[in-house]
């Protein structure tokens, strides 16, 4: 019963976005008939008294609304850059990342005198 559990549970693919203090994933899982939904999940990082926890928000998506969502999507966002925000170069924001990840880490050894580049 319980490799079932898991099995049911196993993602097929999955992908991360990371959004400033969010975190975005699209998962791929596969339900007990072998269908398949993706479940979108929004991850903040939050404080409470005893330390950090991870609020999370979770929509299903099935199948038969797959075509509906992206095309509501797609229109949503087309909206907003082309109608409400046209001056934006949305763009910019692929450029910022691309060169942001140019950058090298900074990595602390126990050592504090000394630095290591990833």
């Amino acid at each position: 019963m319980e490799d079932h559990k898991d099995n049911e549970r196993a993602e097929i693919f999955s992908e991360r976005v990371r959004a400033g203090k969010r975190t975005y994933f699209f998962d791929v899982k596969a339900t007990r008939s072998n269908d398949y939904y993706l479940t979108i999940t929004e991850s903040k990082r939050r404080y409470k008294d005893d330390g950090y926890f991870y609020e999370k928000h979770k929509i299903f998506l099935y199948k038969e609304d797959f075509n509906k969502f992206v095309q509501a999507l797609n229109d949503t966002v087309n909206h907003v850059k082309e109608e409400l925000m046209p001056e934006v170069d949305f763009e910019q924001f692929d450029r910022e990342k691309e060169e942001s990840d140019k950058q090298p880490e900074v990595v602390a050894s126990n050592d504090d005198s000394e630095l290591k580049w990833d």
